[in-house]
């Protein structure tokens, strides 16, 4: 296609087309879980549920990657930039690539079968324990119940999922060499449904991101484990977890036990928020103390363990919330306020000026502690893995709350209901200028330390041992 000289206001536009109304007029299936909507669709390799959208943007959590409407249709449909940008403005009329899911799965699916096994597990169970640690007592568990063994071409270990009535359905390889790059993948017509686990008859089930997590923990708690169930989704999408509460009614508690780290926490996050969607409220998050479950079982042999990465985006987000002061709320002031704020740019100053609204037309009689409420309420309703869209998106989702939040606050009469709904409003205009605000930050390149202000900072310390404070 030959090039086309778009304007930034055509790709602004473009890039924040709303993907879930989008894909519906396509024909494509939605599901909603929580505040997303999942996409499923089917090709020659099963059923695909990974991926999550909201609004313009979209993250799959399967292969980690997501972006706004332009990536979108470039990575989903296969399109070149120039059509993907013409197809979202409706200037491109042509027949997309992918069909509908009905179309899709008129075509045959791949046949799911098991990798050849091994005649003996020799690679698999040393690398288990020896190199991960896992007892040897769990990996025989597994092994006798045909779940894990070790494929005879390449020596890799497969996990084994199996359906309600114990016929293998999915299986995930993972080589077992120490040297190069970790190879890892799911056999070609797994169904996605089920994954590699185990089921007790207590009321409780552990989800885990991998099957070594899984092995990891079951070796760091192994009193009485077999009675709890447990599996591990191969990623952080919930298929396979949600077909094991609803096929096994008696598990009622879900401890999710993902990584210790960005993805993990927001997997974690995300997968609570589908459960209490679909009625499951006995859901609780329990993470590890280093990067993983087997990074701590390391660590208790006294290996080198990775260390948790903290979300830089939540703590960003949640040190602007907690810097918000209250400014008393002027109505006939409020409106020439926010627009000043929001005409230089000053995020900070929009979204104080837009809670302190927010809390006076709630009507509470401490408008200050209401303000201080609703600062919690921020902190409480983040989500981290529904806050992955770009800066241009971000802004251009705060201009149109922005229009609705003056467009209400201007209206001369109000009865209570309209009161809360100004509110409503006010509240997220101020979460998205807290959500600009914080993207912007992490746009900011991260300063590395001199190696003179490193010696000076070693200096103060030493400094500071020597008068007793350390």
């Amino acid at each position: 296609m030959a090039y086309i000289p778009f304007t930034n206001e055509q790709l602004i536009r473009a890039n924040t087309v709303d993907l879930v109304e989008f894909l519906r007029l396509k024909g494509e299936k939605l599901e909603k879980c929580g505040k997303e909507h999942k996409l499923v669709y089917t090709d020659s390799y099963g059923k695909h549920d990974s991926i999550m959208i909201h609004g313009s943007t979209w993250f799959d959590h399967k292969n980690q990657v997501g972006g706004g409407a332009i990536k979108f249709m470039q990575q989903f449909y296969g399109l070149p930039f120039p059509q993907a940008v013409l197809t979202l403005l409706g200037k491109d009329c042509e027949q997309l690539t992918h069909k509908s899911s009905d179309d899709i799965a008129e075509k045959e699916k791949a046949k799911f079968s098991l990798p050849p096994e091994n005649r003996t597990m020799y690679r698999v169970f040393a690398y288990l324990t020896k190199q991960r640690f896992i007892a040897g007592s769990v990996v025989s568990h597994f092994a006798h119940a045909h779940t894990l063994y070790e494929d005879a071409q390449h020596h890799n270990a497969v996990f084994v999922g199996l359906d309600e009535t114990g016929v293998p359905k999915q299986a995930s390889r993972r080589s077992t060499s120490t040297y190069g790059k970790t190879f890892k993948n799911t056999v070609e017509g797994s169904d996605t449904k089920y994954s590699f686990a185990h089921f007790g008859e207590s009321d409780k089930l552990f989800v885990f991101e991998a099957p070594i997590d899984m092995l990891s923990v079951i070796s760091l708690y192994p009193n009485e484990w077999q009675k709890h169930s447990y599996i591990a989704l191969n990623g952080v999408y919930e298929h396979a977890l949600v077909q094991a509460l609803k096929s096994r009614k008696q598990l009622k508690q879900v401890v999710l036990c993902l990584d210790n780290d960005e993805g993990g926490r927001d997997g974690a996050e995300r997968l609570r928020d589908i459960l209490h969607d679909k009625g499951y409220d006995r859901v609780s998050i329990l993470s590890p103390c280093h990067k993983d479950w087997n990074e701590d079982l390391r660590a208790l042999n006294g290996q080198p363990a990775l260390p948790g990465t903290p979300s830089r985006r939540k703590q960003v987000y949640f040190d602007k919330v907690r810097q918000m002061q209250y400014l008393n709320c002027r109505t006939d002031k409020l409106t020439s306020q926010l627009k000043y704020a929001y005409k230089n740019a000053q995020y900070r100053y929009l979204a104080e000026y837009a809670l302190a609204g927010s809390a006076y037309f709630m009507r509470v009689k401490d408008e200050k502690s209401g303000f201080v409420a609703l600062q919690n309420r921020l902190i409480k309703s983040y989500r981290g893995y529904s806050d992955k869209g770009k800066l241009a998106v971000k802004l251009h989702e705060l201009s149109q709350r922005f229009k609705l939040a003056i467009s209400d606050v201007q209206r001369p009469g109000r009865i209570e209901e309209q009161s809360i709904e100004t509110a409503k409003k006010l509240y997220d205009l101020a979460d998205q200028a807290l959500r600009v605000s914080t993207e912007m930050e992490l746009m900011q390149p991260v300063q590395e330390l001199t190696e003179t202000e490193e010696e000076e900072l070693d200096e103060d310390e030493d400094l500071g041992m020597s008068m007793g404070y350390g």
